[in-house]
């Protein structure tokens, strides 16, 4: 059964010639070979502020950019996420599209002061696909994988999203071209089942 993806390229550097870019154009290469449909979100080509306040995350409008973004978000039934860890986490470029995008009233939405949230982005599924200098099983068993919790649990959860698989590649600044060929055919493949 095909589906409609959202590929969120998270890498910020618009010069896209990183492991990053290669992962995402064969997931999305994969994807539409099956016959989903892929739409992309390239967030180093837009353009969007960084919030500085609670009350324009609450009650401000986002740009269009943003709420371009959004549509795509909202019409999907699966959501790829791509992005290098930097500093431990998402690179901040990163984290202002997703703090600009999984706003209340998009992402969740509380009725009242005291009452539970509504989990507005409920019936998605997600992967994340992280890059990493360090080896991956340092990340996760040392580091407790932090900042990819972080986003599971407390953005993508949040909003009803759900089940959310990861797939962490390390040490990618070394990666011979026979171990980046491994990797691209694996993430083409899951491109090709959708997941």
């Amino acid at each position: 059964m095909s589906k409609q993806i959202a590929l969120i390229q998270g890498h910020p550097d618009p010069e896209g010639s990183h492991f990053c870019h290669a992962l995402a154009a064969a997931y999305a290469q994969g994807a539409q070979s099956a016959g989903h449909k892929v739409a992309i979100i390239e967030i180093a080509h837009i353009t969007f502020p960084v919030l500085r306040s609670k009350q324009d995350f609450d009650h401000g409008v986002p740009p269009e950019s943003i709420r371009a973004a959004q549509r795509i978000i909202q019409q999907a039934g699966h959501l790829v996420f791509i992005y290098p860890l930097w500093l431990g986490t998402m690179p901040a470029y990163f984290k202002a599209f997703l703090e600009q995008v999984f706003r209340p009233g998009f992402a969740a939405n509380q009725t009242s002061a005291s009452g539970p949230w509504q989990k507005l982005l409920a019936g998605r599924s997600a992967r994340i696909i992280l890059t990493m200098g360090m080896p991956a099983f340092i990340y996760r068993w040392y580091f407790f994988a932090h900042s990819l919790k972080g986003l599971k649990r407390n953005i993508l959860g949040f909003c009803g999203i759900a089940p959310i698989k990861d797939t962490l590649i390390g040490r990618v600044d070394t990666l011979n071209e026979k171990q980046r060929k491994w990797w691209l055919n694996k993430v083409r493949s899951l491109g090709v089942q959708g997941k």
